[in-house]
């Protein structure tokens, strides 16, 4: 069997599995993406998204579509005449798109389905307090995130990492991962599994209303919160009518009688925050209007 791919993605995280698909000499004929948008200081910069620049420097034709629904996309996709659709990272595809190539379209995501089905499954996992996490490459279908699972691997959650951190080893495994799927499904040689639906956990999209910290939680709960939103979007706590981030933590379980939410500092070094059961410590952190800086530089100019 000779494949055609065509790969859709969008940002950072798509790239590595593009371009482990290009480096194993697979013909990829086409790639879709994000179209470009406005960005920058000023919001005058037009901004590629990363999977176009790859694509672009490897001279594979690129296609922008603002309707994936729309005739003259689906047209420009029928014409690439591929034979095999890989997702990484993109869209929710129309029926008539992911339908089309002879092999389907396969997806990879950023959680062991049937759990963390949605946009935001490394988030949630590290919220969630998981030890583990994994990629899985499944088929699509009509529901998001529900298709027969092809492979899954599975990798541990460190105790103070933070989603950048899971995410950036994440998307170098779910690379290996879509060029083993790719291999099988030229060889055939997999077996689908379907999904428990009894066993599926969501994912929603994080919204910054959302990411305020609620100091009244368990130290632990907090502490994930914290790493599960760094550093986008973020956890957010609100000090003298601004807004600060905090981008790394550690926790410390102890008894107390200060309140929850209490800032406990030496106004030099240290700088944690009380919860039921003990304090959260802050290593890092981001002011509004400010640059990201570790408490020590935040304390150098912000007396409590």
């Amino acid at each position: 069997m000779s494949l055609r791919i065509v790969f859709m993605g969008t940002p950072e995280f798509a790239v590595p599995s593009l371009r482990i698909l290009v480096e194993n000499d697979y013909a990829v004929v086409g790639v879709v993406t994000a179209t470009d948008k406005l960005g920058g200081r000023g919001k005058k910069q037009l901004l590629e998204s990363a999977v176009k620049k790859y694509a672009v420097a490897q001279g594979i034709p690129v296609l922008q579509p603002t309707k994936l629904k729309s005739s003259d996309f689906l047209d420009a996709l029928h014409q690439l005449n591929a034979n095999l659709f890989v997702v990484v990272a993109f869209r929710m595809l129309p029926e008539a798109a992911w339908a089309m190539p002879e092999y389907g379209t396969f997806n990879l995501h950023g959680s062991l389905l049937p759990k963390y089905r949605g946009a935001a499954p490394i988030n949630w996992a590290i919220i969630e307090g998981e030890k583990e996490t994994g990629v899985t490459s499944f088929f699509i279908k009509q529901e998001i995130d529900t298709g027969d699972l092809i492979f899954q691997e599975k990798m541990a959650i460190g105790e103070n990492e933070t989603a950048g951190e899971v995410h950036d080893r994440m998307m170098e495994l779910g690379a290996r991962v879509v060029l083993k799927t790719v291999q099988a499904i030229e060889k055939g040689g997999y077996t689908l599994q379907k999904q428990d639906d009894k066993q599926a956990t969501k994912a929603p999209k994080i919204f910054h209303e959302t990411c305020e910290i609620d100091f009244n939680q368990p130290t632990q709960k907090v502490h994930d919160f914290i790493r599960g939103l760094s550093p986008y979007p973020a956890a957010w706590t609100a000090i003298d009518g601004k807004e600060l981030k905090i981008l790394r933590a550690v926790k410390e379980i102890a008894g107390h009688s200060h309140k929850p939410g209490t800032i406990l500092t030496d106004n030099k070094d240290w700088l944690k925050i009380a919860t039921p059961d003990g304090f959260v410590h802050v290593l890092e952190l981001q002011m509004e209007g400010r640059r990201r800086m570790s408490v020590a530089d935040f304390l150098n100019g912000y007396v409590f």
